[in-house]
């Protein structure tokens, strides 16, 4: 197992990202409907779910904020202000498999997810909402239903921590078929409807039967894909040879040759391009995470740019 953070994180490291979360300046600024954007007040003059205060009649307000009872009883009108609180909990997914563990510049996609899921964790906390999630390795899944809770948020990133320190380069490992699809029944069952959905993964082996489920997660809630990918995969350069290998076989290619280079390569993009598309079929948000980059500020940026998006229920 290696120290060093850009092969596997310690729950220490994952914690200590807390203090950036919350100095992330741009977070006030989500409009009020995008999907980053959770738990909401908006005050209401008479009309709203949990009463605020009493107080004076002020010029402007909605007449039928007025209590006449309160009016007639100190002589001055009074309106009643109500805030409307919409609480929408959030569903991490976390993918810690096998084939997360390649990294080619800066980080391991394994790491660069785990440090995205924290950052959001803290984040969504902090803001007064529900968080949990699915945390998942190629045999072994740990959920927790959303709760606003620090016990929660941190059990949630101790299991990151725990399988992605588990992750080894050497060790046998049956990939498992169909693996990403079982967690999305997963997601289903706990998220039936009015979640903030958001899956931080590289998408490894998806099919129709991933299209399938994600468009019925995606009807009833607000879905983000954090599309955590190498830029090796997309643009390999030229080498002699290299030895690929899923923790169950490896196999040595040779990179010598311009035709290898181009199929790896259009693989790879095809399968991309194919996620990519999912945003007009499904109407979800696909937002990508470089293993090049440092986390924090991709994080910061893809936040500030989403914009909600709008489903017929």
């Amino acid at each position: 197992m290696s120290s060093d953070p850009r092969v596997h994180v310690s729950l220490a490291h994952l914690r200590s990202l807390q203090g950036a979360a919350r100095g992330l300046s741009f977070l006030p600024k989500q409009p009020a409907g995008s999907v980053l954007n959770g738990r909401h007040a908006s005050r209401l003059r008479g009309r709203g779910l949990n009463f605020e205060e009493m107080r004076d009649y002020l010029p402007g307000d909605d007449i039928r904020s007025i209590d006449w009872k309160a009016t007639a009883r100190t002589g001055s009108p009074h309106v009643r202000v109500f805030t409307e609180e919409r609480d929408r909990p959030a569903l991490l997914v976390v993918d810690q498999r096998m084939s997360m563990f390649f990294g080619s510049m800066l980080n391991l996609k394994s790491v660069t997810a785990a440090e995205a899921a924290s950052i959001a964790a803290f984040r969504i906390l902090d803001a007064g909402d529900r968080v949990g999630g699915i945390v998942f390795n190629d045999d072994e899944q740990v959920e927790l239903v959303p709760r606003r809770s620090q016990r929660t948020m941190f059990a949630l990133l101790e299991s990151i921590s725990r399988m992605n320190m588990a992750l080894d380069a050497d060790k046998y490992v049956t990939p498992g078929v169909g693996r990403l699809n079982a967690v999305l029944e997963s997601v289903a069952r706990i998220a039936h409807h009015d979640h903030l959905i958001v899956v931080f993964s590289d998408f490894d082996g998806i099919d129709e039967s991933t299209h399938r489920r994600l468009n019925g997660i995606a009807a009833h809630n607000d879905v983000v894909l954090m599309l955590v990918h190498d830029p090796m995969a997309e643009h390999i350069d030229h080498s002699e040879r290299a030895v690929i290998g899923d923790g169950h076989m490896q196999a040595e290619v040779d990179l010598s040759s311009a035709a290898t280079r181009s199929t790896l390569s259009d693989f790879t993009r095809q399968r991309l391009q194919k996620i990519y598309a999912w945003q007009q079929e499904i109407k979800l948000s696909v937002l990508p995470l470089s293993t090049g980059q440092e986390t924090l500020p991709q994080i910061r940026r893809l936040m500030g740019s989403l914009a909600p998006r709008r489903r017929t229920r």
